[in-house]
């Protein structure tokens, strides 16, 4: 026996993108969401889960580039919003928590401190995350992620001054 769905179903469902197409993007730019993704979440694994996470939206409902941004910051962009869902979602699992008992920092510090950046990230609103992640840990350049948003310039610098400032209050607790 065999079953069928349900025409209402099926047009329920978004278009998929054309199998060469999507191929062809995920050779392009997989390495870059992976790289982007990566430097957000700070593991691998989490990385992998962004990725697959762009390229799944990608297939399903085809790219939503914008023909005024470059391809390679709207997959930028998708990576580094997936990577700060992840980021979100770990946030709310159990994790393995600092032992209280150090008098004082492990003299490296910098993987702990890294590790407060993603956490204190994942608490920003979503935007405000992902122009810190575009701006300070991708590289692109305020006139840029400008073009991406369709907004000035200044209001980025404006925008992401706010956010560091916030991100250093909140680091310094």
């Amino acid at each position: 026996m065999t079953m069928s769905a349900s025409p209402a179903r099926q047009e329920t469902l978004p278009p998929m993108a054309p199998p060469d197409e999507f191929a062809a993007l995920y050779e392009k730019y997989a390495g870059v969401v992976y790289r982007t993704a990566l430097r957000i979440t700070g593991r691998p694994e989490d990385a992998e889960d962004a990725l697959q996470t762009v390229f799944l939206r990608v297939l399903r409902q085809g790219p939503r580039i914008d023909e005024a941004i470059a391809p390679e910051h709207y997959f930028r962009r998708a990576a580094a919003n997936a990577a700060l869902d992840v980021l979100r979602a770990r946030g709310h699992r159990a994790e393995a928590q600092l032992d209280e008992s150090l008098p004082h920092p492990a003299p490296d510090s910098s993987p702990l401190l890294r590790e407060r950046l993603r956490r204190a990230l994942a608490t920003l609103e979503p935007q405000d995350a992902e122009l810190f992640a575009l701006r300070y840990i991708e590289g692109i350049s305020n006139t840029e992620i400008a073009r991406m948003y369709g907004l000035e310039r200044s209001t980025i610098g404006v925008r992401l001054h706010r956010i560091r400032r916030w991100l250093q209050e909140e680091l310094a607790r």
